[in-house]
């Protein structure tokens, strides 16, 4: 590592000389508390150019239903008022030639957080919720670059430690900010530590036997051609046992997930007692510090086959030529440029992107992009409000299609369907759309798969979609679809054999 400290207005800033990998440089720091990991796994110029890592925050805001508390205190007004206030009171200017994300928030908003914006129902199932939303504030990052030549160039990594000397009081402190890089630095030099062995997780259970899954379907349906609305997205729920430590197999089994299904907006969260490990290729929504917006809905999916590139082939054409898959793409399109209307400057607001075919390690996706430039004086908490949750795991008409949700799945998604990501000192956000996600508690793991429904859905096709998707997931944790498909089509009542995720320290990976 460089020893000589570039001091950028009120942050210090260390270059990491010829770092190792993302994930090598994580696992340093992966046993401090709120460690947080936004991870570009599959990198890309364009949407995985840069990932984050930090720990030890400083504070903590989250919510609870409609409070809001910061370090433990509840706080006056609105949860993304009082939200919009914290991050004011830290504002940095962001720094030339580094990556965007330099210090601030980063975690979650769980998708039960669109109640703080809109007056929805219950399910019967709400105990034990996740916090609606958790975000540490971190004044010490990792960034990394992973195209340092620039985007034309091969991917190289550069690395910076980045120190903003920011105390839950708002002040900077130099001396502080000194510390702190000094203990990242010693944390980031040392060998990186072994990972124990990924835990085998077989014999899922589902939330909704196939036969129930498919009639929420066809109920949807109903909806849909009595003029309720144009489209809904539909889940199920699959878990397991945990009996693992909430330490150490979380990771190892984010490791294996990121192998088995890397994805440019991936993220891994230990959020103390329970830790989230996503995968997901879709972005929510991106601001930059000059108030620039993108969003980026995926509707449309086809399996991959990579065992047969010709047949991969027939799949994504399939799946472009889809009338079913398009009109899905393009209401919720429609749906998210109505939605940045409300905080985007007239006129500004393009659709570079219509129903782009994008392929990723298991599927196939149809993709759009919906541009825009934010309102003077609005900000991140301003486009969530305006945006959150997004529209492509909801529906269009977007509160009539999470009425029906709630009716039809009957339990919290608690951050499926949210977002994971940060929100910057300097104004800059970057979130993603949490599907692919695994929420690891104490005593058990679980995820959610689903799709959109439309008109023109086949309640079969539908069903056949949801495994797919979640294949990718079974893999990662040792099993696969062929093992899991009976005890989901069956439902709850399933008989249920737990293998342990046990995790003894120094395994091999």
């Amino acid at each position: 590592m460089n020893n000589i400290l570039a001091i950028q207005g009120e942050t210090i800033v260390l270059p990491l000389e010829n770092p190792p990998a993302a994930f090598s440089l994580f696992q340093r720091i992966a046993h401090l508390p709120f460690a947080c990991f936004l991870d570009s796994a599959s990198a890309s110029p364009q949407l995985g150019r840069y990932s984050y890592m930090a720990a030890e925050p400083f504070a903590i805001f989250k919510t609870i239903g409609q409070q809001a508390f910061w370090r433990d205190k509840p706080m006056d007004g609105p949860p993304l008022a009082a939200l919009q206030r914290l991050l004011a009171s830290f504002q940095q200017s962001a720094l030339p030639d580094l990556p965007p994300f330099q210090g601030g928030a980063m975690g979650y908003f769980s998708y039960e957080a669109g109640r703080l914006l809109e007056k929805l129902p219950l399910t019967s199932h709400e105990d034990n919720r996740l916090p609606d939303i958790l975000l540490p504030f971190y004044d010490c990052v990792v960034a990394v670059d992973h195209f340092a030549d620039g985007t034309d160039q091969p991917p190289r990594d550069q690395a910076w430690l980045l120190s903003t000397g920011l105390l839950p009081s708002g002040h900077f402190c130099p001396k502080a900010a000194q510390k702190r890089l000094d203990q990242f630095q010693n944390l980031l030099s040392e060998p990186e530590p072994d990972l124990c062995a990924s835990p085998t997780l077989q014999n899922w259970k589902s939330s909704k036997s196939r036969l129930a899954f498919e009639a929420s379907i066809t109920r949807t349906k109903d909806y849909i051609l009595a003029g309720d609305i144009f489209q809904a997205n539909i889940t199920q729920k699959f878990s397991h046992d945990w009996t693992g430590d909430l330490q150490k197999a979380p990771l190892a089994l984010y490791d294996n997930l990121r192998r088995v299904n890397a994805a440019p907006f991936a993220s891994y969260f230990h959020a103390g007692d329970h830790v989230i490990a996503s995968s997901s290729p879709e972005r929510f929504v991106i601001l930059d510090s000059y108030g620039r917006v993108q969003t980026r809905p995926i509707k449309g999916t086809a399996a991959r086959n990579l065992s047969d590139p010709e047949q991969d082939a027939k799949n994504a054409k399939a799946l472009e030529e889809s009338e079913k898959d398009r009109a899905e793409n393009i209401m919720i399109t429609d749906l998210l440029r109505n939605d940045l209307s409300r905080v985007c400057e007239p006129g500004s607001i393009k659709v570079p992107d219509l129903c782009k075919l994008e392929s990723y390690a298991r599927v196939h996706h149809l993709v759009s992009t919906v541009t825009g430039k934010m309102k003077e004086g609005l900000g991140a908490t301003a486009l969530l409000g305006a945006a959150f949750p997004g529209g492509s795991i909801t529906g269009a008409p977007k509160i009539r299609a999470m009425e029906i949700i709630s009716e039809l799945e009957d339990m919290p998604r608690d951050l499926y369907c949210g977002s994971l990501g940060y929100i910057g000192f300097n104004g800059a956000m970057d979130t993603n759309i949490a599907i692919r996600t695994l929420i690891i508690r104490e005593t058990d793991i679980c995820f959610n798969v689903g799709g959109g429904i439309t008109a023109l859905s086949d309640p079969d096709a539908e069903y056949e979609e949801c495994l797919h998707k979640a294949n990718a997931i079974f893999r990662a944790c040792g099993s696969d679809l062929m093992t899991e498909r009976p005890n989901l089509e069956r439902g709850p009542q399933a008989a249920l054999t737990t293998n342990g995720a046990n995790c003894e320290e120094g395994a091999p990976s």
